[in-house]
């Protein structure tokens, strides 16, 4: 079995949204549209908040500022590997420059995000612990 971290982040701005990317049917064909928060695995080696840094920065063209806060700590139990999730929350600045990897982002409030359809369905085990 492989094991493998990952790393997340709930991007809040200035007006109390959070930034959703829709993940590029054309690059996640396996997956389709699903919306989802950036992050992705980690580089072994490297500290969970500089990878977190990294994914922010590539998948979405911001810079995360200040420190994120853990919310969330998932084990994903796959057939042939098992994803330890870390998700946090925090700010960023700059301006969106999506990654061949999203073709799409919004900007949404809580509740917004709570009815959104084809949400990750990790993102949505974790949505009751946000305020």
């Amino acid at each position: 079995m492989n094991l493998q971290v990952g790393v997340k982040i709930l991007l809040k701005n200035s007006e109390g949204k959070y930034l959703l990317l829709r993940r590029s049917i054309e690059k996640y064909p396996e997956i389709g549209s699903k919306w989802d928060i950036p992050g992705g695995r980690i580089d072994p080696g490297v500290s969970l908040i500089e990878n977190l840094k990294r994914e922010v920065l590539e998948e979405s063209g911001l810079v995360l500022v200040g420190e994120p806060t853990l919310i969330s700590a998932q084990d994903i139990l796959k057939e042939d590997k098992h994803v330890v999730r870390l998700t946090y929350t925090g700010q960023a600045e700059g301006e969106i420059k999506l990654s061949d990897e999203h073709d799409k982002y919004e900007w949404l409030s809580i509740d917004d995000l709570k009815t959104l359809e084809n949400l990750d369905k990790y993102i949505v085990e974790i949505l009751g612990i946000i305020k």
